[in-house]
């Protein structure tokens, strides 16, 4: 018997909140159909049911940070801006702070991120460092893409940045480069030590 969750969205624990309900519908469908998988074995892979997950990819539903989690990682998706997102406010004056070693971690099979700066959850701009674990492009299912543009700055370690429309980028510490976030895009370590990066997602 198919077990229906389906839950509304909340704020997180870190005080987020569910990302935009028609661009996380259209990237959860891409990947879906980029895996050859039905809403069937989506659904049942993320522990939810058939009808929540095409009320999703149809935006119809706004779904918990715990249902987006499931979904991502059972999807694979590498996506920064699936982590925080909420309507834009217009307060002033704001201020966040994350002492050294405790941004919110977020695992997936490529990238290891520790998001910066977490507790606002209305802001165009995603700080995060990312440890790069894979070591050939082979590791990703798909391109790495969605909204906006990034900035990303290596910190320790080499790596190539790969993108659909460029030759392969190898980069050093102190290498920085700036690029559309919609062009298809994913980093791999060069050698034994992997390399550590600072990337700035701005949703634009």
């Amino acid at each position: 018997m198919e077990v229906e969750i389906e839950e509304q969205a909340t704020p997180s624990a870190e005080g987020g909140e569910a990302p935009d309900g028609e661009v996380l519908g259209r990237m959860i469908r891409e990947a879906r159909k980029s895996k050859n998988l039905t809403l069937e074995e989506t659904a049942q892979a993320a522990g939810i049911g058939r009808s929540t997950l095409s009320k999703i990819e149809n935006n119809q539903t706004r779904p918990s940070f715990d249902i987006i989690r499931r979904l991502t990682q059972t999807l694979g998706l590498e996506t920064p801006q699936l982590f925080v997102q909420a309507p834009q406010s217009n307060i002033s004056g704001r201020r966040d702070f994350t002492p050294a070693g405790q941004g919110e971690v977020k695992d997936t099979p490529t990238y290891h991120h520790e998001l910066l700066c977490n507790e606002l959850s209305s802001k165009r701009m995603l700080p995060y460092i990312s440890t790069i674990r894979a070591r050939d492009i082979s590791e990703f299912d798909n391109w790495v893409r969605h909204t906006g543009e990034e900035f990303m700055f290596v910190l320790s370690g080499e790596l190539v940045f790969h993108s659909e429309h460029y030759r392969p980028l190898k980069m050093r510490v102190g290498d920085s480069v700036y690029y559309d976030s919609g062009m298809g895009h994913c980093c791999t370590t060069v050698g034994d030590e992997d390399a550590v990066v600072l990337w700035i997602s701005l949703d634009i």
